[in-house]
C-alpha cells in the first residue's frame, strides 16, 4: 500500500538519484550550483543532500567541488582507488577526446562486467546511454575485450563459460569466437567493436597494462558507427593506453 511515508521515501530517493545522475556528463567535479542545475533541484536541497552524501562517503568534497565518492565504487567492488585512477586518467582522456573528436571512457573490470568510472564527451557526441557507474557485459564491449585479452586464463575461462549474453545481434556469443578475437587483440594491442554493445555505436579500446599485474582497467573512444573507424583511431587509443599505464606504474612506485 502506498502510504504517505512510502511516497516521501521515494521522493527522497528520486532526489538523491538525480544528484548522482548529474555527474554523467563529465567527471571533473561539480559545484553545488551546477549540480543543482543539472539535477533540476533547488540549490538548498542539493546542498543538504550533498552534505549527507559526503558524510557517508558517497560523494567526495575537494574545496567547492564535489566528486562521486569512493564508497560507491567500494560497494561496486571495482577498484580500490577510483579517484586516483580518474585523477591520473583525465588529462590523457582530454587529449584523446581532442585528437579523435569522440567520446572517451575509462572503465574497470567487475566480475564479468565492465563498470564505467569516467566519461568525457564532445558537444556533438552521439547520445550514449553509458554514464559513470554504468555497466555492460565485458565480452560485448571494446573496453571489456581489451582487458580480457591480457587477463589470466582463469578470468577468460570464467567469462567465456559464464554465458555470453547477446546485447545486440552482433554480440559475440560463442566462446571459441571470443577466444580467437582476444588472441587477435593481443597482437594488435587494441580492441574494437561495431554494434556489439549497442546498435549504431562503434568503439576502440586499449587495456592499462602494468608489468607484473593483471589488467583491471581500459580506456576507449566511442562514437557513431558511421563516423568512427576503429582502425583509424587505434594508434591514438594505443598511445593513450600506454601513457596512462606508465603514469599508473610511476604513481604506484612512489
Amino acid at each position: 500500500m502506498r502510504t504517505a511515508s512510502w511516497t516521501d521515501s521515494v521522493s527522497v530517493l528520486d532526489r538523491v538519484t538525480a544528484v548522482f545522475d548529474a555527474f554523467g556528463e563529465d567527471d571533473e567535479g561539480l559545484g553545488v550550483s551546477e549540480l543543482a542545475r543539472r539535477a533540476n533541484l533547488p540549490k538548498s536541497t542539493v546542498s543538504r543532500i550533498a552534505a549527507d552524501l559526503v558524510a557517508q562517503r558517497f560523494l567526495d568534497r575537494d574545496g567547492e567541488l564535489l566528486y562521486l565518492g569512493v564508497r560507491l565504487f567500494e560497494l561496486g567492488q571495482t577498484v580500490p582507488q577510483p579517484r586516483m585512477l580518474r585523477r591520473l586518467a583525465l588529462p590523457v582522456m582530454r587529449e584523446l577526446r581532442d585528437v579523435t573528436g569522440q567520446t572517451v571512457q575509462l572503465a574497470v573490470m567487475d566480475g564479468n562486467d565492465v563498470v564505467v568510472v569516467a566519461v568525457l564527451r564532445v558537444p556533438s557526441a552521439l547520445e550514449l546511454s553509458t554514464r559513470v557507474g554504468g555497466r555492460d557485459r565485458a565480452h560485448a564491449t571494446a573496453l571489456g575485450k581489451a582487458i580480457l585479452a591480457f587477463s589470466p586464463p582463469e578470468t577468460v575461462t570464467r567469462v567465456a563459460s559464464g554465458g555470453l549474453t547477446k546485447q545486440t545481434p552482433h554480440t559475440i556469443d560463442e566462446p571459441a569466437v571470443l577466444l580467437r578475437e582476444l588472441a587477435d587483440i593481443r597482437r594488435r594491442g587494441v580492441a574494437a567493436e561495431r554494434e556489439e554493445c549497442a546498435m549504431g555505436v562503434a568503439a576502440a579500446a586499449g587495456a592499462l597494462l602494468i608489468p607484473g599485474e593483471a589488467p583491471s582497467a581500459a580506456i576507449s573512444v566511442t562514437g557513431p558507427v558511421d563516423a568512427l573507424l576503429p582502425d583509424r583511431v587505434a594508434p591514438a587509443v594505443r598511445a593513450a593506453a600506454v601513457t596512462l599505464s606508465r603514469r599508473l606504474a610511476a604513481d604506484r612506485a612512489r
